[in-house]
């Protein structure tokens, strides 16, 4: 279980959106935690990979031609 203290203005809105549309404050609150939490995930991935290019070593373009017989 977790607790969380809100701003009013954020509690109020998190309130009428709730009576809107008939879900609850944390269903909201849950579906507002995961999708942070996947954007999260994603950009530590992209920044591990990133990472991992930058530390890769390059292969000039004319060996990756020749290896695939697209000389000159």
């Amino acid at each position: 279980m977790l607790a969380i203290r809100l701003p009013a203005e954020i509690e109020r809105r998190l309130e009428e959106l709730a009576k809107k549309t008939g879900r609850t404050k944390s269903y909201y609150a849950r579906q507002a935690i995961l999708e942070y939490m996947e954007d999260l995930e994603d950009y530590y991935l992209a920044e591990e990979r990133i990472k991992s290019f930058r530390e890769a070593k390059a292969i000039p373009l004319e060996e990756i031609m020749k290896r695939y017989g697209m000389e000159d």
